[in-house]
């Protein structure tokens, strides 16, 4: 038991100590990974786009896993249109046009993760330029419509109603 408190009491008292590891991040290097997208469209930066850029976009970086219109490929990686009206049956495809409640989240998601060799690769238009097309292949919006941080928001989802909030009580964690 002896042995034990020692062993402890180090632990404890490494705790305390710096390992000197890393440096402190200073408020630039913060500032570079806020990038939180929230539904109502804070914290969208600056940029546009439209389907028909967007287009471009998409052949060079997302047609070899999504295909060249969005079908996916069979077992590797998902559809992203098509599936209208099928959440509710035995077979739902959840999809960008069938799933997605707000098309801020199918930009914060293409934002951090695509391409998916290369996330975070993609400038603020090329973004806003492929969730155009995204949305324009699922029949949300026309090619035409320009998408930047204040229109995006504006895009009603076809099941922007369908999601149920989460009930359960927020309880913070004792420390």
């Amino acid at each position: 038991m002896f042995r034990f408190a020692i062993i402890f009491a180090a632990v404890l008292c490494a705790q305390d100590k710096p390992s000197g590891i890393g440096k402190p991040a200073n408020a630039e290097k913060l500032r570079a990974l806020d990038i939180t997208v929230f539904p109502d469209g804070k914290g969208l930066p600056a940029g546009r786009g439209t389907a028909v850029a967007g287009k471009l976009v998409y052949k060079e970086k997302c047609a070899v896993c999504h295909g060249d219109h969005g079908e996916g490929r069979e077992k590797q990686y998902g559809a992203l249109k098509g599936g209208m009206g099928s959440l509710a049956t035995a077979k739902p495809m959840k999809t960008v046009g069938s799933y997605w409640p707000y098309a801020t989240t199918v930009w914060d998601y293409i934002h951090r993760a695509m391409p998916y060799e290369h996330p975070r690769s993609l400038s603020s238009d090329e973004v806003y330029a492929v969730t155009a097309f995204v949305l324009n292949i699922n029949g949300i919006i026309p090619e035409t419509l320009e998408l930047n941080e204040r229109t995006l928001p504006k895009v009603e989802m076809p099941n922007r109603n369908g999601f149920v909030p989460d009930a359960r009580p927020d309880i913070r964690s004792k420390r």
